[in-house]
């Protein structure tokens, strides 16, 4: 199968993609001449828009549509900067997004591109919005109305601290329709939404086999303004969802930062984490009241612990590791693994499609991994001598499940995974599609360590210069899906060739 590699252009951050072709500007246009409120018609104020099983059939009877205006007096997008602490999730089951939404606040660039400026309630409102997503390889630019769901004049879904201020609830609404509904929106993984913010580059942690730098990889990922989150495991039971030590059971939360404090003659490594409700915090070691505080300089007590009961609330790598699953980082460059320049790597990007009978082979147990789609590179000189003789990873791939529908509670993910071969001497040469026989003979140099039901799995790893076969595949064959496979290499990425 040739592979296509992705361009520049449309779908680009500078000119995106418009969600049913909806034209922000020409909208905007159009509406305030006619002095007109804008309803959007694609995705109307009304049931189906929220979805099913998030409001009881009482609760939806209730719901009125309200304008910020008819919610708050004197309306506004932004009140103040924006911040983590502006808001807290509502009644619907999306903490991993709005955990995303925590890490976003930190960063004022990526805050830009994903809520771009000059959106304000002036003379020249009309009720009318836009979001920047990057979704499954491409930019988008989402139009929505600002009108709002509400029951006795409150907002259902995520709520702001400050009552007339309402990025959060319009943000949600804008990420609502691009998943379908504000249902579509329940459940997932903070590095769903990550990516989607930020289009950048995804890492992920296994903590019950967390690498043995951990705490420097946090460290420097805080530095690179990477955005985080991470996720506790489920209950065994739907009951009692919040445990004894105060962590909510299979919910995610912030990474907002690190630091390292001198406590009884002994450094401590602490991360600090944040619980998009708002409040509900750990109540282990180094929690706000915990004695382990007064053991420690008055300067970094005050500075750690400057506001009580906000969601916010520090732990040790050693307790985080215990009581969370893993870590979701996503970052502009694979640079802060290793400490290397961001100029230092290269990315490419290609499509493909898994076909039932035709490119599904299933994994390399399987005598058809072969018919598998495969991708061809080359990876030539060193880009500086720093990457010659590092010894960290200087290669990163990325597999990603594109949807074929639209509704993200239909989207069925399957189990994926890939492997990378190198390129014998004797098959230089050859072209086209590798036969059944290679991989009979021939080892893969790397690959995922465990096929994974996730809209995206990834493995950072070491290879020299050469010609490499990157096989992505399905667990099982005979399963239809397209993906997007993307290489991120500290060496030159020269050519595809497959």
């Amino acid at each position: 199968m040739a592979a296509r590699h992705r361009e520049d252009g449309f779908g680009s951050l500078d000119n995106p993609e418009r969600i049913f072709d909806q034209d922000y500007q020409q909208l905007k246009q159009d509406f305030v001449a006619h002095r007109r409120g804008f309803i959007d018609l694609k995705f109307r104020p009304d049931r189906d828009s929220i979805g099913e099983g998030v409001l009881s059939l009482t609760d939806l009877d209730r719901v009125q549509w309200l304008r910020p205006g008819e919610i708050a007096p004197n309306p506004s997008l932004i009140v103040d900067g924006i911040s983590r602490f502006d808001f807290g999730q509502g009644r619907i089951g999306n903490c991993w997004f709005h955990a995303a939404v925590g890490s976003l606040a930190f960063q004022n660039n990526i805050l830009k591109q994903v809520i771009p400026p000059g959106q304000i309630f002036n003379e020249e409102y009309c009720g009318l919005f836009h979001f920047r997503f990057w979704r499954f390889g491409i930019w988008v630019d989402v139009v929505i109305d600002d009108i709002l769901p509400t029951i006795d004049g409150r907002l259902i879904f995520v709520h702001s601290t400050t009552q007339n201020e309402f990025w959060p609830a319009l943000l949600e609404k804008a990420y609502a329709k691009v998943c379908g509904s504000y249902a579509d929106m329940i459940a997932g993984t903070p590095a769903e939404a990550l990516m989607d913010f930020t289009g950048g580059v995804y890492i992920y942690v296994d903590l019950k086999d967390p690498p043995p730098n951990l705490w420097k990889l946090i460290w420097r990922a805080c530095q690179s303004k990477s955005l985080m989150g991470c996720v506790t495991p489920q209950g065994e039971t739907s009951e009692n969802k919040v445990a004894a030590n105060g962590l909510v059971k299979g919910h995610a939360y912030t990474v907002t930062g690190v630091k390292q404090v001198m406590s009884q003659k002994k450094v401590e490594s602490l991360i600090r984490l944040w619980n998009p409700w708002g409040e509900g915090e750990w109540k282990g070691d180094w929690s706000d009241r915990s004695p382990l505080w007064n053991t420690v300089r008055p300067q970094d007590r005050e500075e750690c612990l400057k506001v009580a009961d906000n969601g916010e609330f520090w732990m040790t790598i050693a307790d985080f590791c215990k009581h969370f699953t893993h870590l979701d980082i996503c970052c502009q460059s694979p640079s802060f693994m290793d400490g290397s320049q961001a100029l230092d790597w290269k990315a490419s990007v290609y499509e493909g499609r898994w076909v039932a009978g035709a490119t599904a082979g299933g994994n390399k147990r399987h005598d058809s991994f072969w018919i598998n789609p495969q991708f061809r590179i080359k990876i030539g000189k060193v880009l500086g001598e720093r990457a010659e003789t590092h010894n960290d990873g200087n290669m990163l791939v990325s597999l990603m499940q594109k949807p074929d529908k639209r509704n993200r509670r239909q989207v069925k993910n399957l189990y994926i995974g890939f492997y990378v071969f190198e390129v014998p001497e004797e098959f230089m040469r050859k072209k086209g599609q590798f036969p059944a026989s290679f991989f009979s003979h021939h080892s893969p140099v790397a690959h995922t360590k465990i096929f994974r039901v996730a809209r995206e799995v990834m493995e950072f790893f070491k290879v020299k210069p050469g010609e490499y076969l990157i096989v992505p595949s399905t667990f099982k064959p005979y399963e239809t899906a397209s993906f997007i496979l993307t290489i991120h290499a500290k060496r030159e990425i020269l050519s595809p060739a497959v």
